[in-house]
């Protein structure tokens, strides 16, 4: 991961994005349903993990753009994140051997936020799974972690059919589905009269079909900005149709990568590649929760011994939130130190907020400095910036869940 310029007339803004899946664009990439939406908007290109994408729409900055999200409502193409679809009366039971999620305690309609996992407790990557029924399960993961995820589910899947287990496992290609994420405090009141999905009992983290603009769509009220939100699964050919639909609205505008990456900065959340890793645990990562209680007792997940350890002993190092208050952005692979200027970890991930004024990040330092208000020190162009270790998420989330 390296810093890359984001540039328009009015402003230059750095932002972090995954450099192993973000460069100029390649003949190889390809081209969401949306495609022809992003050039009539003026979107900015990039190739994104092997997908075009917009980094930016010539309307707005990425700063803002990212405001406009936070006060108002909009949306992004995420059609380049995997779509899975999971059937067989064996489903979950496939499921909880690569994930540590208590989906047989979920009810059928939640979702969950969760990881694949290796035998030593490192991060496959992260992913958002629905129970649609029990013998029915619906996955969202990372484009940058297609092709593992696919060799992964595929494999594994493979194996429980060996034993005569019912489990199978369908990808949806980019021309198959599209994914958008409506995202913003004015979100669900733009969408509600557009869907027959009665919003105010979708609550975070639940999913539905139904029909929006007239097509059937699967919506989760979810999203990766701290907002509240949805994200709705398309079909290919009716994405155009669903978003336009949604632009009709002045409360609703086009975003792209740049945005969304502040914008999960501030909300405390990770990026594959950056700030999770297959060398990093979940409680290392600060994400010990997603080690549901019931998986904690069974000890059945891959690396339960090492996380298990973890948890009862502790770790060396964990990740924290920070806060500049001034001066340029920490970058990824910044180094961290105390106030007696000995290194004690690393940023891996960081940029201006446009929310809070100054810079935020975050990165791994060692467990002894962990606590909030700890002051520190970090080199970014060869000088040392007075910084502090910082509650995350550093803007409130919102997240709808009814009262």
């Amino acid at each position: 991961m390296v810093s890359r310029r984001i540039v328009n007339s009015k402003n230059i803004l750095l932002a972090t994005i995954n450099a192993r899946a973000y460069s100029d664009v390649s003949k190889h990439a390809l081209k969401t349903s949306l495609y022809g939406l992003h050039e009539r908007y003026g979107g900015k290109i990039v190739d994104f993990a092997g997908f075009l994408l917009p980094v930016q729409y010539s309307d707005m900055s990425v700063s803002v753009s990212h405001l406009f999200t936070r006060s108002n409502a909009s949306i992004f193409d995420v059609s380049h994140m995997l779509q899975t679809n999971v059937h067989g009366k064996d489903s979950i039971d496939w499921f909880e051997s690569l994930c540590p999620v208590d989906l047989k305690g979920m009810a059928d309609g939640t979702s969950s936020l969760t990881v694949f996992l290796n035998d030593k407790g490192g991060i496959i990557d992260d992913l958002i799974v629905t129970r649609v029924n029990e013998n029915q399960l619906y996955i969202v993961s990372n484009a940058g972690r297609l092709d593992v995820d696919k060799k992964h589910m595929q494999e594994t899947s493979e194996i429980y059919r060996k034993k005569n287990k019912d489990v199978v496992v369908d990808f949806y290609d980019v021309s198959q589905r599209a994914l958008i994420a409506v995202q913003g405090p004015k979100a669900a009141q733009n969408l509600q009269p557009l869907t027959n999905i009665r919003l105010e009992d979708l609550t975070f983290m639940t999913s539905r079909i139904g029909s929006v603009a007239g097509v059937e769509c699967r919506i989760t009220r979810c999203g990766y900005t701290g907002e509240d939100g949805v994200e709705i699964s398309i079909p290919a050919a009716k994405a155009d149709e669903v978003t336009e639909a949604l632009l009709q609205s002045k409360d609703v505008k086009l975003a792209g990568l740049g945005a969304r990456d502040s914008l999960r900065l501030e909300a405390g959340l990770c990026l594959y590649g950056n700030d999770i890793n297959e060398r990093v645990t979940p409680v290392e990562a600060n994400l010990t929760w997603l080690i549901a209680k019931r998986r904690r007792g069974e000890a059945n997940f891959p690396g339960a011994d090492i996380i298990l350890r973890q948890i009862r002993e502790g770790v060396s190092k964990r990740r924290v939130g920070i806060r500049l208050e001034s001066g340029a952005p920490a970058r990824k692979g910044a180094v961290l130190k105390n106030v007696n200027g000995e290194v004690i970890g690393n940023i891996t991930s960081g940029c201006p907020s446009p929310s809070l004024g100054g810079n935020v990040a975050m990165g791994y330092i060692l467990e002894p400095f962990k606590k909030v208000g700890t002051e520190l020190k970090v080199n970014v162009r060869n000088k040392d910036i007075n910084c502090a270790v910082a509650k995350m998420p550093f803007v409130p989330s919102k997240y709808y869940i009814k009262k």
